[in-house]
């Protein structure tokens, strides 16, 4: 647990030095979110709602997408991913500090995507914003479970950029199914159904056993 403790401050402290990771997803999330605005056409306004979540998820797994993709980045200068896999301990516990270096950093852009969203589309999240952190924050665990995998698989190749998105995006079918579900029932009628929070849950109970597991041999290759 020290071991996922200390790669998680050390994640936390490097971005906060430079800041890169997360102004690029927030400027590229609320260009999403600006494009949507003006592309939907006239007279949609009144039925976004039925919408919202959709466009918001959407703004969401691309902004992540480039986050997860930058997340191994700096350990490959000075060969520093070769040092990280002697860290003492089960390397399953590496994976959980990059994973929840992640999942924070994610979840303060999707905060403040929320924001910019709701101004924009003129939507009330303010009134389920508690149970809507709730889902966003299992949906964003599960992705940055998937995510953080993948992006150790990828990081040494060439293509890492295009290489992760076709590894992750189908992966999470599951997440965004259950995600949009859940965000849309929010929404519309102020409670989330069960089904969805039950798929978000078992999604990411399977997702963090097979990455802390697996990522034992990730680091190896």
């Amino acid at each position: 647990m020290s071991t996922t403790l200390a790669i998680l401050w050390k994640d936390l402290i490097t971005e906060w030095r430079s800041r890169d990771r997360v102004l690029a997803m927030l400027v590229f999330s609320l260009l999403v979110v600006v494009i949507f605005h003006f592309a939907l056409p006239a007279g949609t306004r009144d039925g976004i709602e039925e919408n919202a979540a959709g466009l918001l998820w959407v703004a969401y797994i691309f902004a992540a997408n480039i986050g997860l993709t930058r997340s191994f980045a700096v350990e490959l200068e000075n060969d520093a991913l070769s040092l990280l896999a002697l860290a003492p301990g089960e390397r399953g516990w590496i994976f959980l500090g990059k994973a929840l270096a992640n999942l924070v950093l994610i979840a303060l852009v999707e905060g403040v995507t929320a924001f910019a969203f709701a101004l924009f589309f003129d939507i009330d999240l303010l009134t389920i914003s508690l149970p809507l952190a709730g889902v966003v924050l299992l949906a964003t665990f599960g992705m940055c479970c998937a995510g953080t995998l993948f992006a150790a698989m990828s990081v040494r190749t060439r293509l890492r950029e295009v290489l992760l998105p076709i590894l992750l995006l189908p992966a999470l079918f599951p997440v965004l199914a259950g995600a949009v579900a859940a965000t849309r029932d929010l929404i519309v009628s102020g409670e989330a159904s069960f089904e969805a929070i039950q798929l978000l849950l078992v999604i990411d109970g399977a997702y963090l056993v097979v990455s802390f597991l697996g990522f034992e041999y990730i680091l190896d290759e």
